[in-house]
This record gives C-alpha cells, structure tokens and sequence, in this order.
C-alpha cells in the first residue's frame, strides 16, 4: 500500500501538533512545518502526496503561496486543502480559484479531517489506489510485483521496480535526483545522489532489450523524466 505523504503549513502550534498526532495515528507519513518560506524548502525536495494549508499564514499567506505553486508544472496535481476560519462565500471561492481542491473550517473534527483527505487522494492520485499502472503496452502490476512489456516478463531488481512504480505514477514529469531519493528510497535511508545515477542505468539496461531504453530520459542540468514521447 503507498505510504503517503502529506505536509502540513500550520503556523499555530497546537493545532500543528493535533494534526501531525491525528494522521500520524492513520499511518500517513507527515512533515509539519509553521511558515510557507519552511513549507517551500521542503517542497523543492520531496513531493507530498497531499498539502494540508492554512489560510492565514506569517508574511505569506496560504492562499497567495496556493496560486503561485500551481504555476509550476511539477506541483500542479498536488492536492490541497485549505484549513481555515474563514467560512464566508467569497473566502471560499477565492480559495477555490487559487487551485485549492477542498476547504475546511475551523474549528474540524478529526474524524471529517481523514475523511476528507482520503476522498481527496482518491480524486486526484487514482494510480496510487489501482494496483495496475499501464502506459502504452507497458503494465506495472503492484500486486504481484511484475512489470510486463507486452506479454514479456520484465526482469527487475525491486529497487528498478519501485523507480518504474515511481516513474510511471508521474509520467512527462522532470525530477530531480533528491527527489527520487527521497520518493524510491524514502527520507530514512541515506545514500549518495549518484546512486541514483547507477539504478538508472541499471534500469536502462534492462529496457534496452525490450528497445524501450529511451523511455527514462536525462533532462540536462535537473534530473531524469519517465515519457514515451521522445
């Protein structure tokens, strides 16, 4: 099952702390943080499956640092969710034209909290609940741990099989050799980014059998990106 991430940006201490314990309790993996300048840092290393954001925030508010992540490519289908006191009309579609997937007002209970962010992540990351992820003839099976070209059986080592787990969950996207560290291999293990380097030629050996070498491509100067389009 995906372990997923969710940041949260929550500058008032308390209900920070209520939030990390509540979802915490249901086995989300969860980084707190009080201010969007700490919630962008960590953004530019690791992509959250799901950003739990309060309106009213130190020197940049949620709803301002909303639009202006949403005009970045890489983070345009991370959902959010604003956490607010303000319930009027106007507010919420404000948040709304900001990119925001849900709203909810404050005070919450927890129970309407994880209820929502599942129906969110239900919404918006589909491939996470599915346990096929197909791409033209290329089918990666998470149940039985098998990724097949065709009717061909792919042999893969299980760190190749989470990086085309990984790869094919976010095709055409461009990503930078900390963030797969951090989304393939997870923010508890350390290991060099040049690792990252070696399981992508590994990986690319692999497919170079199938002739399908050129679908892991080398983006000059960032990272690497999963495209069947050349």
């Amino acid at each position: 099952m995906h372990n997923f991430i969710i940041l949260i940006v929550e500058d008032e201490d308390a209900i920070r702390e209520m939030l990390v314990v509540v979802l915490e309790q249901v086995s989300f993996t969860v980084h707190a943080v009080s201010n969007v300048e700490e919630a962008q840092h960590f953004l530019n290393n690791t992509l959250p499956d799901l950003i739990l954001l309060d309106w009213m925030l130190p020197n940049i508010s949620g709803v301002e640092w909303a639009r202006r992540i949403r005009k970045e490519q890489i983070y345009q289908e991370i959902p959010i969710i604003m956490l607010t006191a303000r319930g009027e009309e106007e507010d919420k579609m404000r948040g709304f034209g900001c990119g925001i997937d849900d709203y909810m007002i404050k005070p919450f209970s927890p129970r309407e909290l994880v209820a929502r962010l599942h129906a969110v992540l239900r919404r918006s990351s589909k491939h996470q609940w599915s346990p096929k992820i197909i791409t033209g003839d290329l089918t990666l099976d998470t149940e039985q741990h098998r990724l097949t070209i065709g009717e061909q059986i792919v042999d893969v080592s299980p760190t190749e099989f989470r990086l085309m787990q990984f790869f094919m969950s976010h095709p055409d996207k461009v990503f930078t050799r900390t963030q797969l560290l951090d989304q393939v291999w997870g923010r508890s293990v350390y290991i060099e980014e040049r690792t990252v380097d070696v399981h992508i030629r590994r990986l690319r050996k692999v497919l170079e059998n199938y002739d399908r070498e050129d679908l892991v491509q080398t983006v000059r100067g960032f990272g690497y990106r999963f495209s069947v389009n050349q």
